[in-house]
């Protein structure tokens, strides 16, 4: 599948690449931000994965998937040992392709997910955004509305509803493939799907007031990437978003420490 892509190009001489990756329900543009910082020492391409944002949409949905995406997008821009960076969703994808294709990057990064299965919560969202009459809607302000039944919080709704896209002839459409993304939610919750190790250079960054990675998943994490440094931030699981400097600070200073 070709993915749709946004590029930061470098002015620095030989960048090193950096291909990132959103989690569910987001896409490559909740990372302009940092991708801004980033690209002052990197080329950076950031992704939308399958079904989400401006990629293809399929029936296929899983990290299986998801890791032919990512080695198929690199042969297709023939980048040479970038570092692979991803969060929640997007890290779990990131964690597969390492360890599926252990020569295709020099580094891994994981934002805010640990490599074992998870009870998900995101069904109540799932129900929520499926609960938006879209052949209907008039307004932006009316999906909060009826999301805010299913989802309380101001920001996550402002999240889930970027997207929302207007059609050329009148209302309203989703960028994702909601249906098939809420058939296939319990795929996104599995544990590892490929078998072995990693064995380079790999960063956990968790959010301390998050409740993604525990204390006791310090052991899955180097049982899979025995080279594993785990950092912490005060954040909630949006790491990268609450405070994108700190955070773009701390990727920088480990990746010119090795």
């Amino acid at each position: 599948m070709k993915l749709f892509y946004r590029e930061y190009s470098s002015a620095k001489p030989n960048a090193p690449a950096m291909i990132i990756m959103h989690g569910l329900f987001g896409s490559c543009d909740n990372w302009l931000t940092q991708a801004k910082l980033f690209n002052q020492h990197y080329q950076v391409y950031t992704v939308d994965i399958r079904n989400h944002g401006l990629s293809p949409h399929s029936d296929d949905f899983d990290y299986t998937s998801m890791v032919k995406d990512i080695a198929e997008f690199i042969d297709d821009h023939q980048i040479h040992n970038p570092i692979i960076m991803g969060h929640s969703m997007g890290g779990k994808a990131a964690m597969n392709f390492a360890i599926a294709h252990p020569n295709k990057l020099a580094c891994l990064i994981v934002v805010d997910i640990a490599p074992r299965a998870y009870n998900l919560e995101h069904y109540t969202i799932a129900e929520g955004l499926n609960a938006i009459t879209i052949d209907t809607l008039t307004s932006r302000n009316e999906a909060d509305e009826q999301l805010a039944r299913f989802v309380p919080e101001a920001d996550v709704r402002q999240f889930l509803l970027k997207n929302l896209q207007r059609k050329p002839e009148g209302g309203f459409s989703w960028k994702f493939n909601l249906k098939v993304i809420t058939e296939k939610l319990s795929n996104v919750g599995v544990a590892l799907q490929h078998k072995g190790t990693f064995d380079k250079p790999t960063l956990f960054i968790k959010g301390n007031r998050s409740n993604y990675v525990k204390d006791a998943d310090t052991t899955i994490i180097y049982q899979y990437f025995p080279q594993a440094k785990i950092e912490g931030m005060d954040t909630s699981h949006w790491v990268q978003a609450e405070k994108p400097q700190e955070f773009v600070t701390l990727v920088h200073n480990y990746l010119q420490s090795l």
